[in-house]
């Protein structure tokens, strides 16, 4: 995944969901998320791109989540997850990175994958300034994604 901040790789894993994954992949080969913008950041909790628009349930979470302080520390998730909603009359894709351990992660989003380099991109864009509704001040979001196939 090429950010404006840089380049994050990403581990994917059909373990969670297969339909995700294929649906993520095919997603990629149409450039789906080329331009993305990523519409809130959170630090300390999560970076969201997607459907913004069509979500309101997973903007709903996050925002209540946050702004309660129910995002402590959780040894079931790790931080540097890849997920979208769990929401199956969501029409678009919404793709969450998290920043931190989440509690009750599960029960919102299905996780499909992990960083495994580029943390240091991802905690940089963590740190962008945003609004009160943790949208960024100044546009960030994904370039590109490229799908490599280990053999």
């Amino acid at each position: 995944m090429d950010t404006l901040r840089g380049s994050i790789t990403i581990e994917i894993s059909k373990d969670a969901s297969a339909g995700v994954v294929d649906r993520f992949i095919n997603l990629c080969k149409i450039d789906y998320f080329k331009g993305m913008p990523f519409r809130h950041v959170i630090k300390n909790f999560l970076i969201q791109g997607g459907d913004f628009d069509l979500n309101g349930a997973a903007q709903e979470w996050i925002l209540k989540a946050k702004a309660s302080g129910e995002n402590s520390l959780s040894p079931k998730h790790e931080a540097f997850m890849i997920g979208t909603t769990r929401s199956p009359n969501n029409k678009g894709f919404d793709l969450f990175i998290t920043t931190a351990p989440i509690p009750d992660l599960s029960d919102k989003i299905i996780l499909f994958g992990r960083v495994i380099k580029g943390e240091d991109i991802v905690q940089e864009i963590e740190e962008i300034d945003t609004d009160e509704h943790y949208q960024p001040k100044t546009p960030i979001g994904i370039i590109n994604i490229m799908l490599i196939q280990e053999l």
